[in-house]
């Protein structure tokens, strides 16, 4: 299996295509931006050519090959909380320790498209803090166990997620910024390409061997 990365930074399918970067440890991860669309794009990057994939049309989800993995339980799913309320104008949900109203709608969105990919082999757990625990309950549809390694945004986070993940059995987790970024830089992103927008996911295959 060829190390490469898929990335996308942006949240919208109209943003620039990025270069390609090799991997480590035996991973593949693929960005990609969850929108008001739902799961709208992300760049695919093989070799030396760069695609632009709308995972929204015909039947270019199962073309792309996530859907294959996700069927297979090789992927890890993180994705960074919604907007949270003490950094923003816009008004609480509920409290101010967690998301705003504005994230609320993108948290249901995520949920949409990650229900269109199928829950029935999926683990999911979330950060302790309230964003996050609000963001998981409104993808997940239900209350989300909670583990404190997911508030863990040190360097020892991308071999914890390696640790929980369980084989045939998709894991994602509802995390922070600075645990994505502590993710992306283990794998080699460089600076200025690493990306967590607010319910952005980034999605990891794990091929198996790294145990």
């Amino acid at each position: 299996m060829a190390d490469t990365l898929i990335n996308n930074k942006n949240l919208l399918a109209e943003s620039g295509i990025h270069r390609r970067f090799k991997l480590h440890q035996n991973i593949v991860s693929i960005s990609v931006a969850v929108t008001l669309m739902a799961i709208c794009a992300w760049f695919f990057t093989a070799f030396s050519s760069v695609h632009v994939v709308n995972l929204g049309a015909g039947n270019n989800l199962k073309v792309s090959g996530l859907r294959d993995q996700w069927l297979r339980g090789d992927v890890v799913v993180m994705i960074r909380h919604a907007e949270r309320c003490d950094r923003s104008t816009n008004p609480c949900m509920a409290s101010a320790e967690g998301i705003t109203s504005k994230g609320r709608d993108a948290a249901l969105a995520v949920g949409a498209g990650l229900q269109k990919m199928g829950l029935s082999h999926a683990r999911m757990l979330a950060s302790p803090k309230v964003r996050t625990q609000q963001t998981a309950e409104l993808v997940a549809g239900h209350a989300v166990p909670t583990q404190a390694w997911v508030n863990d945004c040190d360097s020892g986070f991308m071999t914890a997620v390696q640790a929980h993940k369980v084989g045939g059995e998709n894991l994602i987790l509802i995390t922070h910024s600075g645990c994505i970024d502590q993710f992306e830089r283990k794998v080699g992103v460089p600076g200025g390409e690493r990306s967590s927008e607010y319910a952005e996911a980034f999605f990891v295959q794990v091929d198996g061997s790294h145990r």
